[in-house]
């Protein structure tokens, strides 16, 4: 199988002498429930995470492992959540839009170029989006590990608790059969997304 180079985007960047590069992506977009995180993450130039991938592509353990490598090597980390009122506000995409925006802000420095996952930041600073980021940029799939746990926990350690019987640790809020049986039996909880909910009872509802 062909090795993909995960430092391709990121080392034609460093040759131009722009070193702060921030990868960002964000988790949860398909939820029916709970926030939709995102993250951003500033690693240092020419540093190589050997492991590091898509999160969806890696196991729980192993994205524990490299949550905590990421966050001690990043030069910058930032995460930030868009709660689901604001997600029924605004829309799915704009709300994955603003809550990357947050994050980028809430690096600790400022970065000269962005990498996204397929999508734009509305802010202006250099940035190219990329199909599959998460898989082809090591900085994006940094982001996206950083979110995913992030969300993760939120699910397991918080949310779980906050509202017990719909299965939130297992699931993270996706549209499973448990979950949605949950949902006819128990109702939907403040943290559901009732934009997400109106196409449940209809078969071929799309979400977006």
């Amino acid at each position: 199988m062909e090795q993909i180079n995960r430092l391709a985007y990121e080392s034609e960047l460093w040759s131009q002498g722009v070193t702060a590069v921030a990868g960002v992506d964000e988790v949860g977009r398909g939820c029916l429930f709970g926030d939709v995180v995102a993250a951003a993450v500033v690693l240092p130039v020419g540093l190589v995470l050997e492991e590091v991938n898509d999160s969806k592509q890696i196991s729980e353990k192993k994205r524990d492992r490299l949550y905590e490598q990421i966050i001690s090597e990043a030069a910058a980390w930032s995460v930030a959540r868009v709660e689901p009122s604001v997600i029924d506000k605004i829309n799915i995409r704009q709300a994955s839009r603003l809550a990357m925006k947050q994050a980028v802000l809430g690096l600790g420095i400022a970065p000269e170029h962005l990498l996204v996952d397929a999508e734009s930041v509305d802010l202006d600073i250099g940035q190219t989006a990329i199909i599959k980021g998460d898989s082809l940029s090591q900085s994006i799939a940094a982001a996206s590990i950083v979110a995913k746990v992030t969300r993760d926990r939120l699910c397991a350690e918080v949310w779980d608790s906050l509202y017990p019987g719909y299965g939130i640790a297992v699931h993270k809020g996706y549209a499973t059969k448990t979950h949605r049986q949950a949902l006819l039996e128990l109702g939907p909880t403040p943290l559901h997304r009732r934009s997400f909910l109106k196409g449940l009872s209809v078969e071929q509802q799309v979400l977006f």
